[in-house]
């Protein structure tokens, strides 16, 4: 069985089309439970579920941010399978079908993601050449930026026991951090055929609202350098990537009068770089 997870924070006007996007599967509907949590949204989240109440199970948490609600969807699911909707994003039909038709012709592989359709403020926009979206193992492509979308992979249970669930201290680029604690240890599938819609330039996207995005990164590199479970090589390209964000994040800091903030993550990476 496949386990959707919907997490979802005040987006009643969207929920329900992402909603029927996973009902509109072909194929796979005897094999799909779908859980919606909702992260303590204040508008008419419940109201706008009504017409699918029979073929979801809700569950309603105070609010603690995605990965809290990842997390509670995780501990209650009971698919082998696990895949992940945002509720501003849409499946095309045949998503969840082709990635389990990879998997049957691909049984050595846990994890699969499909390309993406990019909207942004209601226009198509083509992703850069650096988008591209990696194969197998992957870990320093991984390290420069997020190359993989929660709302496009089918993860299968074992890797979140092995690796462990979305970390809730972060409040932005958990699934950057995640995609690290796999990708230093297993290879990535993919489906290459654009079957996920991805929307963005709201302002209630975390993308949008959270400040200084790429602090989150290099605390997440700072993580996985610490782990032990970084080979030779991918420990250098974590330091080197770690170093370059770095340089990057610490100059804006300086040039906005952020002292204490570049001093903190020139202190953090230090210790991180000397262990």
């Amino acid at each position: 069985m496949v386990s959707v997870i919907i997490p979802t924070f005040n987006r009643a006007w969207l929920l329900l089309e992402a909603v029927n996007s996973v009902l509109g599967q072909k194929g796979v509907h005897d094999r799909v439970e779908i859980i919606v949590v909702d992260d303590g949204s204040t508008d008419d989240t419940l109201k706008a579920l009504a017409t699918v109440a029979a073929k979801i199970e809700y569950i309603r948490r105070d609010h603690a941010g995605v990965s809290a609600a990842r997390n509670l969807g995780l501990s209650v699911c009971g698919g082998e399978w696990i895949a992940f909707l945002d509720s501003d994003d849409l499946w095309l039909p045949g998503k969840l079908r082709a990635q389990m038709d990879f998997f049957a012709a691909h049984p050595d592989m846990s994890l699969c993601q499909t390309e993406e359709i990019w909207i942004r403020d209601g226009k198509r926009i083509n992703p850069k050449k650096y988008h591209e979206k990696p194969r197998g193992h992957c870990f320093p492509l991984l390290l420069e930026r997020c190359l993989v979308s929660p709302s496009a992979v089918v993860i299968h249970r074992r890797i979140f026991d092995s690796v462990g669930l979305f970390d809730e201290s972060f409040p932005a680029c958990e699934d950057y951090d995640l995609w690290l604690r796999i990708g230093c240890r297993f290879p990535f599938g993919l489906v290459d055929r654009p079957l996920v819609i991805k929307r963005g330039g709201r302002a209630d996207q975390l993308s949008a609202s959270t400040p200084g995005l790429d602090r989150f990164r290099i605390e997440a590199i700072v993580k996985s350098i610490r782990s032990g479970r970084l080979d030779f090589a991918q420990r250098q390209a974590a330091r080197k990537a770690l170093d370059g964000k770095r340089r990057i994040y610490c100059n804006g800091c300086l040039k906005r009068g952020n002292f204490i903030e570049a001093e903190r993550i020139e202190e953090l990476v230090r210790q991180a770089l000397d262990d």
